[in-house]
């Protein structure tokens, strides 16, 4: 499976978008240069607040652009950045893929699928109803986050708009991704 990446983006400030950029660095280890959420340790604030200790697994956010697209079709005026992510793609489906899904992302960075994006109530704050939009429910009731997955960055490189992304499935067993 191949995809494309369509949007990169960057905030080096604690606030809910990012600014959509001609190109980031990734940095093993750390996440995006610059970003307020990059570091060794958990950088999101709710995440500081219960533990500032714990190991930052969401060091990188990723989106589908195909979500853009769903909720701009239910009338949500949503672009690439907005809702927090760093990397928006197209053509692969993100919340599919396994816990420890390799991306190649352009000629050299390489990200690990850690989790789901749990959504919070700030998307509501942004934009009224929209957190009701990014959640759903699959047949036996339970909830979907579509709010995009976190990982880690595991090899540093520049990554910009239309840079190829190829993945790799880790060995089987392959476990379903939960929210981190």
């Amino acid at each position: 499976m191949h995809g494309t990446i369509t949007s990169v983006s960057s905030s080096d400030v604690h606030e809910f978008s990012k600014s959509p950029l001609a190109c980031i660095q990734l940095l093993a280890g750390l996440g995006v240069e610059g970003d307020a959420h990059s570091g060794v340790l958990v950088q999101h604030r709710s995440r500081v607040a219960a533990n500032p200790n714990q190991p930052n697994l969401r060091q990188v956010h990723l989106m589908h652009a195909e979500l853009h697209d769903e909720l701009q079709a239910k009338g949500f005026a949503v672009m690439a950045g907005q809702l927090g992510e760093n990397i928006t793609t197209r053509g692969i489906a993100l919340l599919e893929l396994p816990k420890g899904t390799r991306l190649y992302l352009g000629p050299e960075a390489i990200v690990e699928i850690t989790g789901l994006r749990n959504p919070c109530p700030q998307i509501e704050n942004f934009m009224p109803k929209l957190l009701a939009a990014v959640l759903d429910q699959d047949e036996h009731g339970n909830i979907v986050r579509k709010a995009g997955i976190m990982g880690i960055v595991l090899a540093s490189g520049e990554v910009k708009p239309d840079d190829a992304i190829r993945l790799e499935l880790p060995a089987l067993p392959h476990l379903p991704l939960e929210r981190v």
